[in-house]
């Protein structure tokens, strides 16, 4: 696998889109810390489709037909990703 620029991006319990994205994740901490966050912070490869990243890294391949819609594709995540859960700015 070959070195990809990234970001970490937090995104609060409930919300419908990430609240910040930072360079590294020490700074993306800093903030979740001072404001006692709850959340999980994630980092996504820059200029990568996380569907095609997945399939590209041996982390997801498509089983069923309905695997490869643009409707599954929009909505995918995928768990191999870098990531971690916060409750009230402490590490779950």
């Amino acid at each position: 696998m070959k070195f990809q620029a990234s970001v970490w991006v937090f995104q609060g319990t409930g919300a419908k889109f990430p609240s910040a994205i930072y360079s590294t994740k020490e700074n993306a901490e800093k903030l979740i810390k001072h404001n006692k966050l709850t959340g999980i912070l994630t980092n996504y490869p820059l200029d990568a489709f996380v569907y095609d990243w997945a399939i590209e890294n041996n982390h997801f391949t498509p089983q069923k037909e309905s695997e490869s819609t643009k409707e599954f594709k929009q909505n995918f995540t995928s768990g191999s990703q870098e990531h971690y859960h916060y409750e009230d700015g402490a590490l779950d």
